[in-house]
């Protein structure tokens, strides 16, 4: 399609040809650019820049003026007022901030993540295949995060835990322990949607293959220690199988408990091999996954201070109940609601990095975060935003889990940190399956048939 529409487009001393060229391509440019290591950066500063800002701020400056070059609308009208609706919420509670100047920048950053970015992706994202190219890149850079991340728990150069240095955080460093773990979650995800797109098909190789990618790019989550990944995982990895076939969803329960059975069984008989840790580097992975069960209960120190962080950002809230704090504004309001106990931060060391302690800065729920700095009308237009996105993109199950698992992780997590900009793309894909649902939604299995025999006519 875009091949068609610039083929032969001449401009002064060369022709360009752009049969090889798909917007999408900048967009898969863009997800790997994630992978791009920082160093030691300082990734909750007020101004951080990764690579990855760069390719999507660069895929925006090149779709715009080509959707102007075609004459065509940049996003539909759907699209277009959901989009205005977070940027009204934002906008107010950054006019209302206590604080106008530190807002600009968090009013700025949030719509380039909800606005902006999400409309290119959107735009450059025309169909299937194109689709299964920014898929293609969520997979390679998984693949990559999770090679690095499994070299590091057994060679012992992760990231600090338990005792030792066998965390795994792939290029990321200590400083930003989770960006692993979400970069694997969404390579998983998309593996699994290739893998699913294939057995439709009935492309039994490329099914397999992808399969065997999504199973093994599980060892490199677990390894990340990161329970809210798990359970995001998990969620969202039911919410496509429950979609897509029910009877699939039920043999891979069987599969996956048997696994599970299996291999945690051999995990805890495996604690004698050491990484620094008093329970050693395996017995690290049950004993984190028994801590699930036991949040509400006899919670270690990261829960109880979540927990905290949470009833401060309730009580920021209850005081600028309409229009919040404004953006940016809740590490200044923390310290006068926060409870006693809540701690200054949070210890990180290992994978290249000494030691440091980084301040507990946002209530790592993404929901409260925009309730006690947007106030209700932040959230209410965050919340359209988000609740329009998932109602449109059901038509394709790879992409709707994509949006589960990131739901879900904004219970405990928020934005901030390298992976921020794969939200962006998360939300462009979402909106493009639920404005243009015959080129990017998962055709009927009878649809699908009636290709494949007119085809073999």
């Amino acid at each position: 399609m875009w091949g068609s529409a610039f083929r032969g487009l001449t401009l002064p001393g060369f022709a360009l040809r752009w049969g090889a060229l798909r917007p999408a391509h900048l967009v898969a440019l863009t997800v790997v650019l994630v992978c791009v290591p920082l160093g030691n950066q300082d990734v909750t500063a007020s101004v951080h820049v990764t690579p990855a800002d760069v390719g999507s701020l660069a895929l925006v400056a090149i779709t715009l003026p080509w959707a102007l070059l075609r004459r065509t609308r940049f996003v539909p009208v759907r699209a277009a007022v959901l989009s205005a609706a977070a940027l009204v919420g934002v906008g107010v509670a950054t006019a209302a901030s206590q604080d106008p100047h530190t807002s600009l920048s968090g009013f700025v950053r949030f719509v380039q993540i909800f606005v902006v970015v999400p409309a290119a992706v959107l735009y450059a994202v025309r169909d299937r295949r194109d689709l299964r190219l920014v898929f293609g890149a969520f997979t390679a850079a998984a693949v990559l995060e999770g090679t690095v991340g499994v070299v590091q728990y057994v060679t012992g150069t992760g990231a600090s835990y338990a005792g030792g240095d066998q965390r795994a955080v792939g290029t990321f460093g200590a400083q930003d322990v989770m960006a692993m773990s979400v970069v694997v979650s969404f390579g998983l995800l998309a593996a699994l949607g290739l893998a699913l797109d294939a057995r439709r098909e009935q492309r039994t190789a490329a099914m397999r293959w992808w399969s065997l990618t999504a199973v093994l790019l599980s060892l490199p989550l677990a390894l990340s220690f990161s329970r809210g990944s798990w359970i995001a995982t998990g969620v969202a990895v039911t919410a496509v199988l429950l979609l897509t076939d029910v009877r699939l969803l039920l043999r891979c329960v069987v599969v996956a408990t048997a696994a599970g059975v299996v291999l945690l069984g051999g995990l805890a008989a495996g604690g004698v091999v050491k990484m620094g840790g008093a329970d050693g580097g395996q017995a690290s992975v049950t004993a984190r996954l028994a801590s699930i069960g036991s949040v509400t209960g006899a919670a270690d120190h990261s829960v109880t201070d979540r927990y905290d962080l949470w009833t401060t950002a309730g009580r920021i809230w209850r005081a600028h109940p309409v229009t919040g704090v404004g953006p940016k504004e809740f590490p200044a309001f923390r310290d006068a609601s926060a409870p006693l106990r809540l701690s200054s931060g949070s210890d990180t060391a290992g994978a290249g990095a000494g030691y440091s302690r980084e301040p507990l800065l946002s209530p790592h729920n993404m929901y409260l975060l925009v309730l006690s700095e947007q106030g209700l009308v932040g959230l209410t237009c965050f919340g359209a935003l988000l609740l329009g996105t998932a109602l449109g993109c059901w038509r394709n199950p790879a992409v709707l889990g994509l949006l589960v698992w990131q739901l879900v992780d904004f219970l405990y997590a928020d934005i901030g940190g390298t992976t921020t900009v794969l939200i962006s793309v998360l939300l462009g894909l979402c909106a493009g399956v639920g404005t243009r649902p015959g080129p990017l939604a998962i055709p009927s299995p009878r649809s699908a048939q009636s290709r494949r025999e007119a085809s073999a006519r």
